[in-house]
């Protein structure tokens, strides 16, 4: 993560004796990448971690997709996607390439053991429901619209709380690196002397909740502890439970961050999307789209321009807010908008949206500087319409009586979508 942080118990020094109250020595714990010159955080545990037995291949995890030399628009419903298995089996890759996956899940069970990735970086983002994230780093409680970010190798176990009567079902997307990369804000954000984040970065430190105190487990038995790794997940045993941490410190760690607590740049002119950039990993791009006020230019265009970004393509989820930029938009769909075709706002759309004021969109976007396929979940899901939807047989101009007014201005608040 961006800056240092320490939790629990710790001894003045590293690598010194650091006894538990019955005179043993707790076991230390380097936890870190790139080969000790990276990122890392040192774990106190009650017992040794390397005290893990038997193995057993689960099954593959390795997406195969399709349709790979197709180039088109997609639009998939994932609100017709179907509970099934827990907050790990129950994730269904839609889209992917060979830095990042994309994933949607909808939660039926609970997950009656702990779960590492030990190769990729999670980006997960709670749409619907609630609960808990138990790690070796402490708790984290998490809720709608907060962002969780797991490096590789944290061991945790996903609760969700079961949702009160009128509440929708658990509903989480993600993002899970698959070149090695981590998952970290954009380094303009932050200072390159001290690690800090800059003034002009749409969040900081006091926006991110750091898991509560170490969970102190103490237990004997058979904790079951599922590793993903090589494109497979693998079954292991731990003689004593996983989280048995007293304390550590360090910069390598989950956290969480809900959308709500970003600040949008908003400017006189519409801004393009790195304006919206909330992290980012090794060629890919994770934006926030978020309720604020539209561009204040007396004659402004609020809706984005017509765009071809000839190096992304780009993976939009829809997560809240008025869709009439987008014909048969609805929420939990996930569009895809492949580099090399221009796209933007249906026909009709930006006449209709001039004169407004605010935005109440909120969405998280993707952008890959590599093609991404679909899998055949996808498929199933592909309103296969959508790329028609541009079509207009009308010719762009001005509505009937308007007049080229230089000064004008906006008449009253009126409320815009702004997707890209």
């Amino acid at each position: 993560m961006a800056y240092y942080t320490s939790m629990g118990k710790l001894p003045a020094k590293r690598h010194i004796q650091f006894r538990r109250p019955d005179g043993a020595l707790y076991s230390e714990e380097v936890f870190g990448t790139e080969g000790f010159v990276g990122p890392t955080s040192t774990l106190y545990h009650i017992h040794p971690p390397t005290q893990v037995i038997g193995w057993e291949p689960l099954y593959e995890t390795k997406p195969v997709y399709v349709e790979q030399s197709v180039m088109r628009m997609r639009h998939i419903k994932t609100a017709a996607m179907k509970a099934k298995g827990d907050p790990i089996t129950g994730r269904v890759v839609l889209f992917g390439n060979s830095d990042v996956e994309m994933f949607a899940c909808v939660p039926a069970e609970t997950m009656p053991y702990h779960f590492k990735n030990g190769q990729a970086d999670e980006c997960l983002f709670i749409h619907f429901g609630s609960g808990t994230l138990e790690t070796t780093f402490g708790t984290l409680k998490f809720g709608p619209r907060d962002y969780l970010i797991i490096p590789k190798g944290v061991i945790y176990k996903m609760t969700f709380n079961k949702p009160a009567a009128g509440e929708p079902e658990a509903r989480f997307i993600g993002f899970e690196t698959a070149n090695g990369s981590h998952i970290l804000p954009p380094p303009r954000y932050l200072s390159k002397t001290t690690a800090q984040f800059l003034e002009h970065a749409p969040y900081c430190e006091r926006d991110l909740r750091l898991p509560q105190e170490p969970l102190h487990f103490d237990q004997s038995g058979k904790f079951e502890v599922r590793i993903k790794s090589r494109d497979q997940v693998h079954r292991y045993f731990y003689k004593h439970h996983p989280c048995d941490v007293v304390g550590w410190d360090g910069c390598y760690y989950p956290y969480a961050f809900n959308i709500d607590d970003f600040s949008p740049i908003v400017a006189k002119h519409h801004m393009p999307p790195p304006t919206h950039q909330t992290f980012e990993g090794h060629n890919f791009v994770i934006c926030s789209f978020c309720p604020r006020l539209l561009d204040f230019h007396p004659q402004a265009i609020v809706l984005p321009y017509n765009h071809s970004n000839l190096d992304s393509d780009e993976v939009l989820y829809y997560v809240h807010g008025n869709y009439k930029a987008r014909r048969g938009i609805e929420v939990s769909s996930m569009t895809l908008h492949p580099q090399g075709i221009p796209h933007g706002p249906h026909p009709g759309t930006i006449e209709k949206s001039i004169g407004a004021t605010v935005t109440d969109e909120l969405a998280v976007m993707c952008d890959t500087f590599r093609p991404l396929f679909p899998t055949q979940a996808a498929l199933g899901l592909d309103d296969l319409a959508y790329p028609n939807s541009w079509e207009d047989d009308t010719v762009p101009g001005a509505p009937a009586g308007a007049t080229p007014a230089k000064d004008a201005k906006p008449q009253g608040p009126k409320s815009a979508n702004t997707w890209e």
